[in-house]
């Protein structure tokens, strides 16, 4: 027998149920990863072993790159915060399409990549200021001349997993595209090698990816670029979703790289070498002069990234 009434017990409980569905609605856990951070002394950066310009492993076996180097200013901006000085700096290699999850699982704290910011992504991660805008093209043989979506009909394409470029043409192989064939590659790599060795004709990925590609191997002076441009891409770097003050540290050291012009300096230092040379471009120079979230979005219509 209950020893207060059923029926004051249910009368009491009404109040509480808009509180606790809104209770549910909420995430398991909200990250904070400063107080982490703050508890540990130490930092994770998720980096990628490939993508030169922007993260790579060089020959020293060290991870370099622009966005390396981005989120390392942002690592002092969050010492100043802190105040701690000895903050340690761990780095751990993730591939494309392992980026996102290991971020949720706590394995990484920042992603220092190539990643794009879109819309679909943004309903699982939260993404700094951009610090570069891309656009995807094809890469082929100089005797090939992509001018449209459709000079690529019939073509055997080489796409990266887990890129905007391997949802985009997916989505086109419904449609405009459907007579070319695809074939996933497990990195940007393995898919450079495919199209050298002649195993595809075509190669989608950004222009500034594969630029990087093509800068390393310097034997390559049979490839082109596409003038076809497919979409924007936007950079940034990515923090759990909610990671509130992990991602205002973030913010702040971008944008005091950009407010200060110390920009120009470390754009130089990665696009502006004698292997490598992207003019920057309008859409990355007004990233700096008004820093900005804006997702990409992709140049063919009814398609998105």
């Amino acid at each position: 027998m209950f020893p207060f009434p059923l029926r004051l017990l249910h009368a009491a409980m009404i109040p509480l149920v808009p509180a606790l569905m809104a209770l549910a609605a909420l995430p398991a856990q909200a990250a904070d990863t400063m107080s982490k951070i703050r508890e540990t002394h130490t930092i994770v950066l998720g980096v990628r072993e490939a993508v030169p310009p922007f993260s790579f492993v060089n020959a020293q076996k060290q991870p370099v790159g622009y966005s390396i180097d981005l989120c390392l200013h942002a690592v002092e901006e969050i010492k100043r915060e802190l105040k701690l000085p000895d903050i340690k700096v761990q780095y751990k290699l993730v591939a494309g399409p392992e980026r996102i999850p290991k971020l949720l699982a706590g394995e990484i704290d920042l992603e220092c990549g190539s990643t794009t910011n879109t819309m679909a992504r943004q309903d699982k991660v939260d993404f700094s200021y951009t610090f570069f805008v891309a656009g995807m093209r094809v890469l082929t043989n100089k005797s090939l001349h992509v001018e449209t979506v459709k000079d690529l009909k019939n073509m055997p394409i080489a796409l990266a997993k887990g890129s905007t470029s391997e949802k985009l043409f997916k989505q086109l192989g419904d449609g405009e595209l459907r007579d070319a064939k695809f074939t996933t590659y497990d990195n940007n790599g393995e898919a450079y090698k495919a199209l050298k060795e002649g195993k595809v004709q075509a190669f989608a990925q950004d222009d500034s990816l594969l630029q990087g590609l093509v800068s390393n191997d310097k034997g390559i002076d049979t490839l082109s670029l596409s003038r076809l441009a497919l979409s924007v891409e936007p950079y940034a770097v990515m923090v759990r979703k909610g990671d509130t003050a992990l991602l205002a540290a973030v913010d702040r050291s971008l944008s005091q790289l950009y407010a200060s012009g110390e920009i120009n300096a470390l754009y130089d230092k990665w696009f502006n070498t004698h292997t490598l040379t992207i003019k920057m471009g309008r859409l990355t120079r007004d990233s700096f002069v008004r820093p900005n979230k804006q997702p990409g979005v992709a140049m063919v219509l009814g398609h998105s990234i």
